[in-house]
C-alpha cells in the first residue's frame, strides 16, 4: 500500500504503519492521522512526542500499561491515564499513536 504526502510515495504496510520508519514527518503524521479521522492537536503532539522518546530509549513501541505510564511520567498524572489517552487516539491508544508517531505495531496489542 502507498499513502502519498505532498506528492511523495510512502510505502505503508496492509495495516497503514510506515514500511521504512525513516519516511516519518509530521506531515506524514498528519496525513496517517487524517486517514484514521483524526485531527491531531498539541495534545496529540505532546503524546506523539512521548511515544517517539519511548522508542528512541527502548528500540520498540509500548504496549498500552507502559504507554500510560510514560505519557504519565512525561507530561503529568492526569494525562497518564487510560480514559486521557482513549480520548485522544481512540480504540487502541498505543497502536493508533503508534502508527501516527511512525512506529511500528506494538508487539503486545492485538
Amino acid at each position: 500500500m502507498t499513502l502519498v504526502v505532498n506528492g511523495t510515495p510512502i510505502e505503508v504496510d496492509d495495516e497503514g504503519y510506515l514500511v521504512k520508519l525513516s519516511d516519518w514527518s509530521e506531515a506524514v503524521a498528519e496525513e496517517i492521522a487524517r486517514a484514521e479521522q483524526v485531527e491531531l492537536s498539541e495534545e496529540h503532539w505532546a503524546v506523539i512526542n512521548v511515544i517517539r522518546d519511548f522508542y528512541q530509549t527502548f528500540e520498540h513501541a509500548p504496549a498500552m500499561r507502559p504507554f500510560v505510564k510514560a505519557v504519565g511520567q512525561a507530561l503529568g498524572a492526569d494525562k497518564g491515564k487510560s480514559i486521557y489517552l482513549m480520548k485522544l487516539f481512540p480504540d487502541s491508544p498505543a497502536k493508533l499513536a503508534a502508527k501516527i508517531a511512525g512506529l511500528p505495531k506494538p508487539t503486545n496489542c492485538l
